[in-house]
């Protein structure tokens, strides 16, 4: 999630200071589209490991001595402050996904496809390519289906917002680690402190035990609306 945040922040960067149009068009682009993904994603995935930190504590982390009580109610305002999670999963699917005609998808779609294509027969890396297109191609039927149904009926985007934002930080996240993958494959053999030894271990559970969960993801937001609208408003006095 810092790689993918820093990732970010270069492209801020970029959109500000490159004297390329086109350069700067595509960065702002990026930085538009990853804004709501990194901050949502990071801080309910952030939440998520504090809140289990405290289970490891067991009772003893309920305790207001340990400390661990505080990271929690710390960690938790993060996902309401500058903008809550929800609202920015609307951002994301309201405005980011269909702006110029889905400009701003394609500067997120484009590289990774790239990196697909280029690494797709290296051996070394059959562990995460494929995985890796299969998310993609989740994360851009979800795009597409969410777009024509959201012209017709607005509810269908506003009913699946949250899961399409999760599905989208797995898939960033996929590529992120794929990189990493990539990176510590070729320096394995110089590695004293195991540092790049420990990046490919995490990237294989990353791949075998998390990314998984985006074809959960894909299932409830091809579910569409029905299921949530069909209720009756009566049912919540």
């Amino acid at each position: 999630l810092r790689a993918l945040a820093i990732w970010t922040a270069i492209n801020l960067d970029i959109s500000d200071k490159s004297k390329d149009y086109q350069e700067k068009q595509r960065a702002d682009d990026f930085c538009q589209l990853l804004t709501p993904i990194v901050k949502s994603f990071s801080t309910d995935k952030g939440f998520l490991c504090t809140n289990l930190g405290l289970q490891v504590f067991g009772g003893h982390g309920y305790i207001h001595e340990h400390g661990m009580e505080q990271l929690v109610r710390d960690a938790r305002i993060t996902q309401l402050y500058e903008g809550t999670n929800g609202i920015q999963a609307m951002d994301l699917v309201g405005r980011k996904m269909g702006a110029h005609y889905g400009r701003l998808l394609r500067s997120f779609f484009h590289p990774v496809q790239e990196f697909i294509e280029k690494n797709i027969n290296e051996q070394e890396l059959k562990n995460y390519i494929p995985d890796l297109a299969k998310a993609l191609g989740l994360l851009q039927q979800a795009s597409a289906t969410i777009a024509q149904r959201g012209l017709k009926n607005p509810d269908e985007a506003g009913a699946t917002a949250t899961e399409y934002l999760n599905l989208f930080g797995h898939v960033a996240l996929a590529f992120i680690w794929a990189k990493t993958a990539k990176i510590a494959i070729k320096n394995k053999e110089n590695d004293p402190t195991g540092f790049y030894s420990s990046k490919i271990t995490t990237a294989k559970f990353y791949y075998k035990k998390i990314l998984p969960e985006t074809m959960g993801l894909f299932s409830m937001i091809m579910a569409g609306s029905e299921s949530i609208m069909k209720i009756d408003k009566k049912l919540f006095n």
